[in-house]
């Protein structure tokens, strides 16, 4: 019968470590050089807001329709959500630094809004904005997440802003306090000031939004 060497085994065990601490090393790499990314995009949208928020304080110089040739605040404020939605798949809803990453973000989209709703008291803006209110632990929530995701692609005129409800935030705190969102009415939702609360379906979240928003899909 034979019998294998100690040794084998240890040449067997040192070779799976050694393909086990790589794999981690890479992957640590990996999600290293991802969260560096989102945090270089997340430093130009600040830089962008700070660029919009020293127009709007010119807007007495500046004609609506100058203003309407240039960027309206960020762009990039979905993208950047989508990225930081799969890195926090990814990571994990705790890691430390996708929540930093988060609160960062929020931080944008509050100060993003409030520059667009003093922009559309002098200016016609053609946009709709949306707050979004949700928990990783409710299921409908993510649905209605997926649906929102949907509406800001396909309609042009849709601001969405998302706001992850448990995070210690207390600028999102006063936001929440503000607009009467509890935890227990999520997925919750302030449509151009209206409140509304729950999800079903999309052709039901859609009927929410103004006729305004909806009537350029079905023109396009």
């Amino acid at each position: 019968m034979n019998r294998t060497s100690p040794r084998t085994y240890v040449i067997a065990l040192l070779i799976t470590l050694a393909i086990f601490g790589t794999a981690l090393f890479v992957g640590d790499k990996i999600s290293g050089v991802r969260i560096s990314q989102l945090q270089g995009i997340q430093d130009q949208i600040a830089i962008d807001i700070l660029s919009i928020e020293t127009q709007f304080e010119l807007l007495s110089q500046v004609s609506c329709e100058d203003l309407a040739q240039s960027p309206l605040l960020s762009r990039e404020l979905g993208s950047l959500g989508d990225r930081l939605q799969a890195t926090e798949i990814r990571l994990g809803a705790d890691n430390a630094e996708v929540l930093q990453l988060k609160e960062q973000y929020s931080l944008l989209q509050i100060k993003d809004n409030l520059l667009l709703s003093r922009v559309a008291e002098q200016c016609d803006t053609g946009i709709t904005p949306v707050l979004y209110f949700y928990a990783n632990d409710c299921e409908s929530c993510t649905r209605a997440g997926y649906a929102l995701t949907k509406l800001r692609k396909d309609l042009d005129g849709l601001r969405v802003y998302s706001f992850d409800y448990d995070l210690d935030l207390p600028a999102l705190k006063t936001l929440t306090a503000i607009h009467n969102v509890t935890r227990e009415e999520l997925p919750a939702f302030i449509i151009d000031g209206e409140r509304s609360t729950g999800f079903t379906t999309l052709d039901d979240l859609t009927e929410r939004l103004p006729e305004s928003v909806t009537a350029t899909s079905t023109e396009q």
